[in-house]
């Protein structure tokens, strides 16, 4: 890795318009509108009195992968998603046109024998008003890029909950049966990478068969809690932090279990039927 370049790398700014029916696809690809009775989860769904499901900012203003830019020089063949945080300053609208900023925050060197974590962050702004929307962030661990020197102020990792906290039965206990087409809808959104879709790919990684998206179990994740403790009201999830711990395969039942604290959730998502823990260190940040 050329640590100086990826320091200097110089992000353009992206504009992206975004319609009723992107929030709609969005929310569907995590899970919303499964019973067409249900009312209140219609406004994710349905253009009348639409709301846009606050994880929605992880698939806005999504930048060139210029992370296998040569003269970066990052192994990514051997990179990992670490870490996804996502803070909210205001609702996104249900449509319209955003502006995507892009940094690198940091580099973190463990080692030449361990790697490095890069932590990168994207800031959404209402393109005609000029407010900050969301700020997203993302540790990736870099496997093969270790002993390449560190760089940059390095952001608070992902909160793990109390160890006696989870020594608790969970205060909120909700479980989804993901679709065995989850990957092929949640790939709409712009992540056309065939690991998630293509079972030679997915050999090709050492799978055996496609996983997928870490984003869209993230977003999973989060459509349950505004379900099940925000009352389907969007406005109350204000931030949303999670580390992937270990893939999921479309058509496994994923269970989310939160224990709540003052201001928010604790919480980790887990495959029952394999007993893995798939997202830990979840905190949301609840009104």
């Amino acid at each position: 890795m050329n640590l100086e370049a990826v320091r200097d790398y110089q992000f353009p700014v992206l504009q992206c318009r975004y319609t009723a029916k992107d929030t709609c696809l969005y929310a569907l690809s995590v899970g919303a509108g499964e019973s067409p009775l249900d009312a209140k989860a219609l406004r994710f769904v349905y253009e009348k009195q639409l709301q846009a499901l606050p994880t929605m900012a992880s698939v806005l203003g999504t930048p060139e992968p210029w992370i296998r830019n040569a003269e970066i020089g990052i192994n990514y063949r051997k990179l990992l998603h670490g870490e996804q945080s996502l803070s909210i300053h205001r609702a996104l609208p249900a449509e319209g046109l955003v502006e995507a900023h892009h940094r690198v925050l940091a580099v973190e060197d463990r080692g030449d024998q361990i790697g490095a974590v890069l932590h990168f962050e994207r800031q959404i702004f209402d393109a005609e008003s000029g407010v900050l929307l969301c700020t997203v962030t993302a540790a990736l661990v870099l496997r093969g890029d270790g002993g390449c020197g560190s760089f940059g102020a390095m952001p608070p990792s992902a909160r793990a909950a109390p160890s006696n906290l989870l020594s608790t039965p969970p205060d909120f206990v909700d479980a989804v049966q993901t679709s065995e087409r989850a990957a092929l809808l949640y790939r709409l959104n712009g992540d056309l990478n065939p690991l998630h879709v293509d079972p030679e790919a997915a050999q090709t990684a050492g799978f055996d068969r496609p996983i997928l998206h870490g984003l869209c179990t993230y977003g999973m994740a989060g459509y349950r809690i505004v379900r099940g403790l925000c009352d389907h009201d969007a406005s109350r999830l204000r931030s949303l932090q999670v580390r992937f711990k270990s893939p999921v395969y479309a058509g496994e039942t994923l269970q989310i279990e939160g224990w709540r604290v003052s201001g928010g959730l604790h919480f980790q998502a887990t495959v029952p039927a394999r007993q893995k823990v798939v997202l830990s260190h979840g905190y949301a940040g609840l009104e």
